[in-house]
């Protein structure tokens, strides 16, 4: 059999693939080389800019299956029939790190999830976490800045990270999930995923619902102590990448079941603390969990840069049926994501592969800018309305208008009868073992009494001491008995 011959990206034959070109055996090279030129051109554009959070990931296909009737509170075509499957893909990630840092870290993790329904795709962007550090997306570039690395040091400063966190006293409740038993999993596969920010559903009737995703780890929560991390993570940084890859590569595909919190919209206005606060979570007993349907994964991506790296998430794709809660932070995101990836990856970098939809064909009057694949002939108009049988609105919103009030400006959030930036963070601590609590105390300490000001270590401390007395001493001392030896 015969192989294939080696050609240049304009599709001519390759003679030579080993020596370049030069004037004479051992002589200069030459410019006129357009096979050598043209390698180490694409080379030196091989990359593409990281991105500013969740730079390094890992991803997988696979598909939703609904389980459950949940045609009571939305419409979304890919959930009106028990059994029906959706493809999807999921990226993991870690957050604060560059593309080049280890798995096996103390860091909350990306939990995307792309369903390419019949309706368009869907992105549901989240964490393993369901509370997030702030609720504002005014504050997001101070606190991203506060965990990367420091301009001068070049590397991750306490100092940095605790001086913004004692800043944010709303911070406490992620801090202590952080810092607690599951701030570093074993794996992706065994740590669960959350939508995090509060969404809307909207039903045939035109009923609104504002929901909570949690997907549910069927393989069990799994995570590393700090000492078991730093030693994988020398060992292997790519641990959690090879964790999936080889599982899904032998057959043993990670599952995930999907519930979701649904409140009906007219009770939010009343409820005892804001439920669009992403650094709260909605109580069980309040709003239980309802099943809706399993996530699998089970196909490895073939390259992991076209589909993986140029993988493209934003909360703003919805379909018919869902749709945006007042939620600060979701509103942020729903810009600053899909600009992320404009800037990444171009205008059109919806039209590759991993990010186009697969159930249905995209129809709209957008065209040319870089690396344009969607000229649509000849006779295609790019505006609208026009004459010639060219795509047409549909006139029924993808999901129930929000309820808008009161004098523009820059408000803070309407406060609630609970309200509060620490009962939450006392809730958890007080759910946690003695085992546990000790564990985070430690953590919390170790990263704390790095902190060269003590004005700032006072203000953390006091964050503690609010969220419950026996958790705010207990770090104080742990605090206070490090930086003394």
């Amino acid at each position: 059999m015969s192989k294939r011959v080696l050609t240049t990206e304009s599709g001519a034959p390759v003679a030579d693939n080993q020596n370049s070109a030069s004037a004479g055996v051992g002589g200069p090279l030459l410019l006129q080389d357009q096979h050598l030129l043209e390698k180490l051109a694409r080379f030196n554009r091989e990359r593409i800019p990281e991105r500013v959070v969740h730079a390094r990931g890992s991803g997988a296909y696979g598909y939703f299956e609904v389980t459950d009737d949940v045609t009571g509170f939305t419409y979304a075509d890919f959930l009106n029939t028990v059994g029906k499957r959706t493809e999807v893909f999921l990226r993991f990630s870690t957050v604060a790190d560059s593309l080049g840092g280890a798995d096996a870290v103390r860091d909350p993790r990306g939990f995307a999830v792309k369903f390419y329904t019949e309706e368009g795709n869907y992105d549901l962007v989240g964490n393993n976490t369901p509370v997030f550090f702030i609720k504002d997306p005014i504050k997001f570039p101070d606190f991203i800045h506060s965990q990367k690395r420091d301009p001068f040091t070049g590397r991750q400063e306490p100092d940095n990270v605790w001086d913004f966190w004692a800043h944010a006293p709303e911070a406490t409740h992620q801090v202590t999930w952080l810092m607690g038993d599951r701030g570093i999993p074993a794996s992706y596969r065994h740590m669960n995923g959350y939508g995090s920010h509060t969404y809307q559903w909207t039903n045939a009737d035109g009923e609104a619902f504002f929901v909570k995703y949690h997907f549910k780890t069927n393989q069990g929560i799994r995570c590393l102590s700090s000492e078991q991390a730093a030693e994988i993570a020398g060992k292997d940084p790519n641990s959690h990448q090879t964790d999936l890859l080889q599982a899904i590569e032998r057959g043993v595909n990670p599952s995930w079941t999907l519930y979701v919190q649904l409140m009906p919209a007219a009770e939010a206005a009343d409820y005892r603390f804001n439920p669009f606060d992403l650094t709260k979570v909605w109580p069980h007993k309040d709003y239980p969990l309802r099943r809706v349907g399993r996530l699998v994964l089970d196909r490895n991506p073939d390259n992991v840069f076209a589909e993986v790296e140029q993988a493209a998430f934003s909360p703003n794709n919805f379909v018919p049926g869902i749709g945006p809660s007042p939620d600060k932070m979701l509103q942020g995101r729903l810009f600053a994501y899909a600009d992320a990836h404009r800037y990444r990856l171009g205008v059109n970098h919806t039209q590759l592969a991993v990010n186009a939809p697969k159930a249905t064909v995209v129809n709209n009057y957008g065209r040319d800018g870089f690396m344009a694949t969607n000229a649509q002939g000849r006779h295609a108009k790019n505006y609208e309305p026009n004459s010639y049988d060219g795509p047409v609105e549909t006139g029924r919103p993808l999901s129930a208008p929000l309820a808008v009030t009161g004098h523009t400006g820059t408000h803070e959030a309407p406060l609630h009868t609970k309200d509060d930036d620490f009962f939450q963070a006392g809730e958890l601590y007080r759910l946690m073992s003695a085992e546990e609590k000790s564990r985070l105390i430690a953590n919390i300490a170790g990263g704390l009494s790095q902190v060269s000001r003590d004005d700032v270590i006072e203000k953390n401390l006091a964050h503690f001491h609010a969220a419950d007395p026996e958790y705010g001493k207990r770090v104080e001392d742990a605090v206070r008995a490090l930086r003394e030896d």
